[in-house]
């Protein structure tokens, strides 16, 4: 039985930490993330779909895609990794550039192996507390972050 998301708002105030338990063991937990086309069916928040226009997998490269809303509106993003430990830290920072949504904050992932379940700690550090609030508030971070964290679990239930 896969646990709920769970969110830490309270911890750091320019954070938002997600943490859950997979049923799955970290190598195939990790490989959701390295693939666009495991990226395209499940990341984003519910009613999402996701288009990859590049995606360059290694410390420095770019991972640039399209969030498609269930409104109809597109979100533009890009993604720098600046660290890839193979299978249990990824790193990167969202934003940089005029044609991407107006979000910059630094991500920590990691997965802890336990046995054949998985720990995942999913951190977004933001350069200000006002600018998380700011984020939660316009753009759903926060329960994005849960959600995206659950359709993980309905990729890996498929996959496992």
């Amino acid at each position: 039985m896969m646990a709920e998301s769970s969110l830490d708002l309270d911890r750091d105030p320019r954070s938002i930490i997600g943490m859950r338990v997979y049923d799955a063991p970290r190598d195939l937990v990790f490989s959701a993330f390295t693939d666009p086309k495991h990226l395209a069916q499940w990341w984003g928040p519910n009613g999402f779909t996701t288009t990859t226009s590049a995606f360059d997998f290694r410390p420095g490269g770019v991972w640039r895609f399209v969030m498609h809303g269930p409104d109809g509106r597109d979100y533009e993003n890009k993604v720098t990794f600046d660290e890839i430990v193979r299978p249990e830290r990824l790193v990167y920072h969202h934003g940089g550039g005029e044609d991407v949504e107006p979000v910059l904050f630094r991500t920590t992932i990691t997965f802890e192996a336990l046995g054949n379940r998985t720990r995942l700690t999913w951190r977004g550090d933001f350069p200000t507390a006002d600018e998380r609030d700011r984020v939660i508030r316009e753009y759903g971070a926060a329960r994005g972050l849960a959600e995206n964290m659950a359709r993980l679990a309905e990729f890996l239930s498929a996959h496992a």
